[in-house]
């Protein structure tokens, strides 16, 4: 069992960046510009020499959709990308490219020819792999003409998850212009789907469903048949979710949470290269089909761009919890660090420890100033006091949430406001003070309040933004900080990642 992509008119080059790539190295290792920050500001170390430090070693997958089997999380992406990891921290690639000695599915221009044909493509997008009750592993497989919606789904299947995968045929087909779709009606981009970007997931009561959808008529989702993999008869393309008229909305992924008792539904919004201003935003339902509601209480079947139009991203900003966009940590006054940041983070999944609990989101990100290049990261998930998950500023590097004493928390920060746009622009972090009295100063100013082990209720500039308190590895202070994450009720996002002394 499954442990826990593109558009009507997407242009062709964004399709070629969405795996174009394999990165080494970290992010960003050039020193970073002064942020101009308020240098009567204190800034204090919070760094143990007992620490260990940690090591990282990097893979590229566009959109992973993270499965784990025995010990290890595989993570499948488009361009039958493929690596795995027992950490988090240090991954191994197993494939790269479609071609015909990708181990994933050998000789695939031959398996997988019918869903070329149609898709008029000689490449592969997101793929989701769920494991059913026959112990094998079912790949939903995917390729799209990518200058328009005409794609085609289907399923593979595996005795092991690094395959070999055989092609059991499609299951799905769009685009099929002026012609009968699979509900019955002519095919229409702007209220049908683009059969591209599958998650497949059981719900708590043991039953299977696919959400699928990118760009055209939205984000759909439909009941499997839980022995066979394949949808239920009589569904046509399922009950729409959200989205339509070509808006900018792809790569849904839905995970159940037992602790808040909740489905919750990530999205990336925006377009997925280094300048499409990508972010990943959530909502949540106490059903698995919606209808899904975002922080502010916004019913998400109204996310859509208007009649008539193409990428209307003013009309579909207001929606969704904006988890994370692009955004730089840069040396404050008196500072010395190595700049950190993400472009364009986007396409996630997400795993819930059945046990633990622990929650981790996986995702690609390009990097500021590295343009195409790309890399999967993971970071780790916390829900706040409402039941909105929160996504800690820097990677998993194996911290857990501890309590956090005040002590520890007092000092100047790196704050980042991730904000509600659609937008190329980076948000740049400046400097605000935790001061021990519960005041903020700097760039933003309220109060800050800890209750329970970790959790932090900020009060900045009149905005309330509720969180968690932990402790990370910051790559560019090579160094343990303090830091927090919090979203506020109309769902916007604020980081802040302790700043060190010389």
């Amino acid at each position: 069992m499954k442990q826990s992509k593109k558009t009507a008119l997407v242009l062709l080059s964004c399709l070629t960046a969405a795996g174009s790539s394999i990165v080494n190295g970290t992010a960003a290792a050039s020193p970073a510009a002064q942020t101009g920050a308020d240098s009567s500001l204190t800034i204090e170390s919070v760094v143990n020499k007992t620490d260990t430090i940690p090591s990282f070693s990097e893979v590229t997958v566009h959109d992973p959709s993270v499965i784990k089997s025995g010990d290890s999380f595989y993570v499948f992406g488009s361009h039958l990308a493929s690596a795995k990891t027992q950490d988090l921290m240090h991954w191994q690639q197993i494939s790269t490219v479609v071609d015909n000695n990708n181990p994933l599915i050998p000789n695939v221009f031959e398996e997988l020819g019918e869903t070329f044909e149609w898709a008029q493509s000689n490449t592969l997008w997101a793929a989701d792999v769920i494991q059913l009750a026959d112990g094998k592993y079912y790949m939903y497989y995917n390729a799209c003409k990518g200058d328009s919606p005409r794609s085609a789904m289907g399923i593979a299947v595996a005795d092991r998850p690094e395959g070999p995968y055989k092609d059991t045929g499609i299951i799905l087909k769009s685009g099929m212009w002026d012609d009968i779709s699979e509900d019955g009606t002519i095919y229409d981009a702007t209220i049908h789907p683009n059969v591209v970007d599958p998650d497949v997931f059981f719900d708590k009561n043991g039953k299977l469903w696919m959400v699928y959808g990118s760009y055209s008529g939205g984000i759909f989702i439909m009941e499997m048949d839980p022995q066979t993999g394949k949808p239920l008869p009589g569904q046509g393309y399922g009950k729409k979710l959200l989205g339509g008229n070509h808006s900018r909305i792809e790569a849904p992924y839905i995970v159940y949470n037992p602790q808040t008792d909740y489905y919750y539904l990530y999205l990336s919004f925006g377009g997925l290269d280094a300048v499409g201003g990508y972010n990943i935003r959530v909502a949540r339902s106490k059903s698995p089909d919606g209808p899904y509601v975002d922080s502010a209480g916004k019913d998400m079947i109204n996310a859509k761009g208007a009649d008539g139009t193409f990428f209307d991203d003013a009309a579909i900003a207001p929606y969704g919890a904006k988890l994370i966009g692009n955004f730089k940590f840069t040396a404050l006054a008196g500072e010395k660090y190595t700049e950190q940041g993400y472009v364009s983070p986007g396409h996630n999944s997400v795993y819930v420890d059945p046990k633990s609990g622990e929650t981790f989101i996986f995702f690609h990100t390009r990097f500021p100033g590295r343009g195409e290049e790309h890399q999967v990261r993971v970071h780790r998930v916390m829900m706040n006091e409402d039941g909105w998950p929160v996504i800690a500023p820097h990677r998993y590097a194996g911290e857990t949430e501890t309590s956090v004493q005040p002590k520890e928390i007092a000092g100047v920060y790196k704050y980042v406001n991730h904000g509600r746009d659609i937008s190329a622009d980076i948000k740049s972090a400046t400097a605000i003070e935790l001061n021990k009295n519960g005041t903020v100063t700097g760039t933003v100013s309220g109060t800050w309040n800890k209750n329970g082990k970790n959790n932090v209720t900020l009060t900045l500039n009149g905005t309330a933004y509720k969180g968690k308190f932990l402790r990370q590895w910051d790559s560019g202070a090579q160094s343990y900080v303090m830091t927090f994450s919090a979203l506020s009720g109309d769902g916007t996002a604020i980081w802040g990642s302790h700043a060190l002394s010389k």
